[in-house]
């Protein structure tokens, strides 16, 4: 696909300043560049690069004053990075696969596509199973029996969607996500030996939930684990059984949610974070990555850092005395030794 810088700013109600006709078919990194492609400069500390850059067009805020000359066409809009993401999108139109059903797919009888799918090659789709209008399910897919999967929806190579599991519109699942595995659970026998809990409950996905490559989301012992609409989940996620994710909350990668808990809406989770199984945890908390959470947060739009987590602030303040308590330490050791009575004769 070819645009011109005309046609860009046309899409992003933006201006251009240089030549209205150069053609770009793909985006670029601005100090990668390349002749053909698109870049931005939406971070100052990456300035230096807009005077070298190879790219034959770049996007760049209304009010960018260039130190030096630019070789490459401008196209200035009002917001550089939403402009960005609305242009990636409309580049990965150009990638998405054709409607059809591969030869080499297996689907049951028994289950029903919408218009416009797309069933790629040794995908397969269970008894009972419904797939929404214009989804694409891309090469190795397994959709187990009686499964949901709405309309525009993706799923990527190796994803496993197991039997009574719902996915919403618009969801994105990446490679090798798991939706529906068994839960960790275990009953301790006399024995020392631990006996199986068999999970009967399913997963669902509410509309637009995105999850990253390789992340696991297990069913419900009984009942449903929920991952409610517009979660974005990064790569490497564990989420337990019957777990609810609220709405608008993201996560980043190797976070581990164990069985039951419950998180609110409009969280804002970093990496590594782990909590406990059976919490509560309050509408727009934040918490910063390897993070532990051990009880539950009732008091909403905190932000909270540390093993166990508390107070963000409280916890900076503390690692600033812990850095110090070798000096500390020896300080205290001094005045014990300073106002210590003499010993008697």
């Amino acid at each position: 696909m070819q645009l011109s810088a005309k046609k860009i700013a046309a899409l992003l109600d933006g201006t251009v300043e240089g030549d209205p006709d150069v053609k770009v078919d793909r985006p670029s990194k601005i100090e990668e560049g390349g002749e053909g492609s698109i870049s931005f400069l939406g971070n100052p500390k990456y300035e230096e690069y807009a005077y070298s850059t190879t790219a034959s067009a770049l996007l760049v805020a209304r009010d960018f004053k260039p130190k030096k000359p630019v070789q490459a066409t401008l196209v200035r809009v009002d917001n550089v990075y939403g402009a960005i993401a609305q242009l990636l999108e409309r580049f990965g139109e150009a990638y998405e696969r054709q409607p059809g059903i591969s030869g080499n797919a297996a689907v049951a009888k028994e289950a029903q596509l919408g218009e416009g799918v797309t069933v790629g090659a040794f995908s397969s789709i269970g008894a009972g199973s419904t797939i929404g209008a214009h989804s694409i399910i891309h090469d190795q897919v397994y959709i187990g029996r009686d499964v949901t999967i709405g309309a525009h929806a993706i799923l990527y190579p190796g994803v496993r969607i197991l039997d009574r599991c719902q996915v919403g519109d618009h969801c994105i699942l990446h490679s090798n996500v798991v939706v529906g595995s068994d839960g960790f659970g275990f009953t301790p026998q006399e024995d020392g030996s631990y006996k199986k809990v068999i999970h009967v409950g399913n997963v669902i996905l509410e509309d637009h939930v995105e999850i990253g490559a390789q992340s696991a989301i297990d069913r419900g012992t009984m009942g449903s684990t929920i991952i409610r609409e517009g979660v974005k989940m990064d790569n490497l996620i564990q989420v337990g059984h019957n777990v609810e994710i609220g709405a608008h909350t993201v996560i980043a990668a190797q976070t581990g949610i164990a069985g039951s808990t419950k998180i609110g809406k409009h969280c804002r989770i970093g990496g590594q974070v782990g909590f406990v199984g059976h919490l509560e945890i309050a509408d727009g908390t934040q918490i910063q990555a390897q993070s532990g959470i051990a009880s539950d947060v009732k008091e909403p739009n905190q932000a909270l850092f540390g093993y166990p987590a508390f107070a963000y602030r409280d916890f900076v303040r503390s690692h600033a005395v812990f850095k110090r308590l070798p000096e500390l330490y020896k300080k205290l050791s001094a005045l014990e030794k300073a106002i210590r009575p003499p010993s008697k004769p």
